[in-house]
């Protein structure tokens, strides 16, 4: 049984963000311009800071891959940071660089600074918010690439859509929405949605409270940085049993459903249908406006340091979605069929 498991490391302003994979079949083909398009999809969207205009992120993999297929040994990825030649000394490993520079000491309301500060005994909330920052994510993207690869292979295919941002729920409206926020200072957030096509029957299991496919989907999709809300299907809020599940018919001895409200899950599997995933993105707490906050040092009332920041990250916050769905479900297909190459993978997979 494969196991597809992963680590990343990396500041925000540090030198890059790397990423180790484990448990790539081998000669899955790598395709390096796909990765690159991921990592570029994650830094697009209406909104996005000055950050983005100066990271140009590109992925350069140093092991498990020759000629362009993986080898079945650990994959390394790394992504560098452009930024980090205007932070070398603010962010250097010396301690004889040690510095105040850019140190700060209030705590921004809906960030990480105050927990973590907290629980890692640091007086300088820069050591929180440089790994706390969504900044991570692009490695993750490009991890997820990696996953879409293998996914490709089996004909598995996926997507995203920002379906809200704010009050507007229709994409010629989502500017709009966008620059009002930035008129005021303000953020806003919104809603997506993760579809992936093509999934087998069974992936996750009903045996265990932590095997279930849609408890995994939720806890990688809460995790990223600003996401509230996990749904998958349709919201059953409101609707009574007869209308809400989806009825089953026999088809030319094949089994069909006419409709998809339980997302593609039931009973933590999936069902054969596509698999529908809703996220819903909280405003990004760093505002030209800023809330009211303690200093961390002083104690003393105070407002919230404000970093350049984007306005709107939604689009971006999809992708990274995505990218992470693409995880679970290549863990889930490795657990399920095996295969240390994708010709054994593929073999059983087609059983």
């Amino acid at each position: 049984m494969n196991n597809f498991r992963f680590l990343t490391a990396g500041e925000s302003h540090g030198k890059c963000l790397t990423a180790i994979i484990e448990g790539v079949p081998a000669g899955i083909t790598i395709d390096i311009d796909f990765i690159n398009n991921e990592l570029k999809r994650r830094q697009q969207g209406y909104g996005r800071g000055e950050r983005m205009q100066i990271e140009n992120d590109t992925v350069e993999i140093t092991s498990g891959v020759r000629f362009g297929k993986t080898l079945g040994s650990p994959i390394t990825l790394i992504v560098q940071n452009r930024d980090f030649e205007s932070w070398k000394k603010i962010m250097s490993v010396a301690p004889e660089d040690v510095t105040d520079e850019k140190a700060f000491s209030t705590y921004r309301p809906g960030h990480a600074d105050y927990a973590g500060s907290v629980k890692y005994n640091q007086t300088d909330l820069r050591n929180v918010l440089e790994r706390s920052s969504a900044r991570k994510t692009a490695i993750e993207v490009a991890v997820g690439a990696i996953a879409k690869l293998i996914l490709k292979e089996l004909d598995i295919t996926g997507s995203s859509k920002v379906l809200q941002i704010g009050s507007a729920c229709c994409a010629a409206d989502f500017e709009q929405e966008v620059d009002i926020m930035r008129g005021k200072g303000d953020t806003v957030g919104g809603k997506f949605v993760v579809v992936y096509k093509n999934l087998p029957v069974g992936l996750g299991s009903h045996v265990h409270w932590d095997r279930g496919i849609d408890g995994k989907l939720a806890q990688a999709i809460m995790s990223i940085p600003a996401v509230k809300v996990v749904e998958i299907g349709t919201n059953p809020l409101g609707y009574q049993g007869s209308a809400y599940h989806d009825e089953i018919y026999i088809n030319n001895g094949e089994i069909e459903r006419k409709t998809n409200n339980a997302g593609g899950i039931e009973g933590g599997m999936t069902n054969g249908e596509d698999l529908v995933v809703f996220g819903v993105m909280k405003p990004i707490p760093t505002m030209k406006t800023p809330l009211k906050t303690v200093d961390s040092q002083t104690k003393e009332q105070t407002e919230a340091h404000f970093e350049r920041s984007d306005v709107c990250a939604v689009e971006a916050c999809s992708v990274v979605a995505e990218a992470r769905v693409a995880w679970i479900l290549v863990d889930e297909i490795l657990r399920k069929f095996g295969g240390d190459s994708i010709d054994e993978l593929r073999k059983n997979y087609n059983k």
